[in-house]
């Protein structure tokens, strides 16, 4: 596996400890006699833990009417809202559950993640953070490395995206933009000489709300690098397609 992908893995492990630290999770403190845990995000489930009155849980996510929860013992399972009403904040307030929906992401205003996959016949990894002026349109930074068996690359660009269906739980979204691409080829005998380009891109990408205000996307561009001479035949035409998360707020 090559250096940058083990790179981008080790980045996406470290980006979701960023984004969902210990601290970013909600804790509480049982008020009832006791709180039971199932098994799974439903009635049905069998009880497998009872939490009793004065212990703290950890809130982790929801689903439907259930929350995943963490106990001091590390007994993980589900617990019914309902119960989780019924519970206190650490300053003994009736607790308030934190709720992230799709909606939440739709009115979202700022969004910072990052990618990695192939662009070129290359591995990349991008990290990117977009502005969103409404549900539908929004403005995006993205800086690339891509590392091939020939040459390296840094890229800065610059693209508006146009999501036409947000309300969508698996929304499409369509980008154009442009930026500059610096080559740098792997050297052999001779150190060879770096060159920047411009560029222009057109992509086709979905995103999906996953939980809280973590998000998932995948997208394809199609990239058209403009030769110095500005001789139409001399364009380059690479594609690239990633994958990656994002955090929004």
């Amino acid at each position: 596996m090559k250096p940058v992908l083990l790179s981008f893995l080790l980045l996406c492990y470290l980006f979701g400890t960023f984004a969902y630290g210990e601290d970013d999770y909600q804790s509480v403190i049982v008020a009832d006699p006791y709180i039971e845990f199932h098994t799974g995000p439903g009635a049905g489930y069998p009880i497998f833990h009872v939490v009793e009155r004065g212990e703290s849980i950890t809130i982790l996510k929801s689903k439907t009417d259930f929350y995943k929860v963490r106990s001091k013992t590390n007994h993980v399972g589900w617990v019914d809202r309902q119960q989780l009403l019924m519970t206190l904040a650490p300053s003994g307030e009736k607790v308030t559950l934190k709720e992230y929906t799709t909606k939440d992401f739709t009115e979202r205003h700022w969004e910072v993640g990052m990618m990695g996959g192939q662009f070129g016949g290359a591995t990349v990894i991008s990290f990117n953070g977009s502005y969103a002026f409404n549900k539908n349109l929004s403005a995006e930074l993205t800086f690339s490395q891509a590392i091939g068996n020939i040459s390296s690359s840094l890229s800065l660009k610059g693209s508006l995206l146009a999501s036409p269906f947000p309300d969508w739980r698996i929304s499409p979204y369509f980008s154009i933009g442009t930026g500059g691409i610096q080559v740098r080829p792997i050297a052999t005998l001779v150190e060879p000489e770096d060159t920047t380009h411009q560029f222009s891109t057109i992509g086709i990408g979905v995103r999906t709300h996953i939980t809280r205000t973590f998000v998932f996307r995948l997208e394809y561009n199609d990239y058209v690098i403009y030769s110095a001479n500005n001789d139409n035949d001399q364009n380059e035409a690479l594609g690239e397609w990633k994958a990656g998360f994002a955090v929004f707020f």
